[in-house]
């Protein structure tokens, strides 16, 4: 491009910031921008701090009441329980993701495999439903809408005031006008990056990968260059104003409320993932299988028993080196977490199947690739949350055991059978408070910057493709503008 096309493009851009300045919209329609961004960041940074601070005194507080517990029979421990939270990414300050909906915090016991918890959209009232007001909300959503209150009118305004045939006249070419009224639209959208940029960088200081904030400031930039180029080509197309707004208000009516719906709809029916009472049925079903893991005479263990038996060499329980009970309830813990991880897994893999079916709409929809993107690059996406789901597990499963452990060697067998017999029985039925020394230290951290780079390459790519679509359809117009 020569020096004088660049000066051209520079007094057009020029030219359509003198005219929104003296537009009373286009300021007011700027400045909510700017404020709601800013707010946005500041806010959500400020909730993000507080939980991450909250969760940890949480976790502190949990494993110093677990640790403060007096003598007590092992099993009892075991039902306890204890909690596990996750501290939330530092750019999730930006995009909570799916982390509103999933939550981060869960009680681990024996027998069960509780759910992630404490959701703050579950909390919220019906309203917050909607959409809350996260950075990410605010430019995946409103700032296109704000993009198109300020620049509908940018090619269609010339033509109504029949200005455009006189620029043309002056040399000045189709794509030249286009091309400079996107260069104001891009200021705009500078403008707008302004806060989420230097907010994202603000992250670095509390961990977060340079790659990963340069990752979500791109994803984020292209998305709005998207939404620069689908107005000019409105503008451009439409002989007047009311109908490139018209049509711009429809398209974004569509790719960013419709079709994120659709793609959520269409996931869920083309890969049906069954509910949570017919799921509990067919677990209770396997569980059945396995005997009663506190009944160490149920027939189930009959085979188990006479294989510990013949390991040990002897002829009764009594002489067996361990309490048989706790074999037993380690025994059990054992099968019965291997088919709660299948059904586990079975429904990780139907949510993972879903999530990847709903972001191929992110080639007809730019809004779910986004979405798909700022998520997966913050570290709030379904497979961080998987990972952390099975990373819990794995912490609950130690945890029981390791009780379980105790209670086969610290405890006797006939002191654990008989400690229902009285008050000194129950008593000799405990282990000292010694032994509950057994957890470990739990940080969950997100995956690192380049396997979230990698993953996020699809979205990238849907992106690209929208803004060479836009570009190649605006080029089209442009040489045929009059």
């Amino acid at each position: 491009m020569s020096i004088n096309n660049v000066s051209k493009l520079v007094l057009i851009a020029k030219d359509e910031w003198r005219y929104w300045l003296r537009s009373k919209l286009a300021v007011t329609v700027l400045v909510i921008g700017l404020v709601l961004t800013l707010t946005s960041v500041i806010v959500t940074a400020i909730t993000m701090i507080e939980l991450s601070h909250t969760r940890h005194e949480l976790q502190t507080t949990s494993d110093k009441s677990f640790v403060d517990q007096p003598d007590r029979h092992p099993h009892r421990m075991v039902h306890y329980g204890h909690y596990a939270f996750r501290t939330p990414a530092p750019l999730s300050t930006l995009d909570p993701g799916i982390d509103a909906f999933t939550g981060n915090s869960i009680f681990l016991e024996g027998h069960r495999q509780n759910s992630a918890m404490f959701a703050d959209n579950r909390q919220g009232t019906a309203l917050t439903k909607l959409g809350s007001l996260t950075p990410a909300f605010i430019v995946q959503t409103l700032a296109p809408l704000l993009l198109i209150l300020i620049g509908y009118s940018a090619i269609s305004r010339e033509r109504e005031l029949q200005t455009l045939p006189y620029l043309l006249s002056q040399g000045t070419s189709g794509l030249t006008l286009i091309a400079g009224k996107g260069l104001a639209l891009l200021c705009v959208v500078g403008l707008i990056l302004i806060p989420l940029t230097v907010s994202s960088l603000f992250t670095v200081l509390n961990g977060e990968s340079l790659l990963a904030v340069a990752s979500f400031i791109l994803g984020y930039a292209l998305y709005l260059f998207v939404w620069v180029l689908l107005i000019l080509l409105a503008s451009s197309v439409f002989s007047k104003n009311s109908g490139s707004f018209t049509a711009l208000i429809f398209v974004w009516i569509l790719l960013c409320i419709v079709m994120p719906r659709v793609a959520s709809t269409t996931a869920a029916t083309v890969v049906p993932s069954p509910g949570k009472i017919e799921t509990d049925f067919a677990v209770k079903a396997e569980l059945r299988k396995l005997g009663d893991r506190h009944n160490a005479n149920d027939p189930a263990f009959k085979q188990f028993k006479q294989s510990l038996l013949k390991k040990y060499n002897v002829e009764t329980l009594d002489e067996l080196p361990v309490n048989f009970r706790g074999v037993v309830a380690g025994e059990s813990e054992a099968k019965q977490t291997a088919v709660l991880n299948k059904f586990a897994e079975q429904r990780m893999q139907a949510e993972l199947k879903q999530t990847q079916l709903s972001r191929n709409f992110g080639w007809v929809t730019p809004m779910v690739a986004i979405k798909s993107l700022s998520m997966i690059v913050v570290g709030t996406s379904i497979e961080t949350h998987h990972r952390f789901l099975r990373e819990t597990e794995q912490l609950r499963f130690d945890f029981v055991q390791g009780l379980n452990k105790i209670h086969s060697e610290k405890l006797t067998y006939q002191d654990d059978i008989n400690r229902n017999a009285n008050a000194t029985a129950t008593k000799k039925a405990r282990v000292s408070a010694d032994n509950w020394q057994i957890l470990q230290n739990f940080t969950f951290n997100s995956d690192s910057a380049l396997v979230r780079a990698e993953r996020s390459t699809s979205a990238f790519l849907q992106l690209l493709l929208w803004i060479a679509v836009l570009v190649g359809g605006i080029k089209f117009v442009g040489k045929r503008l009059l």
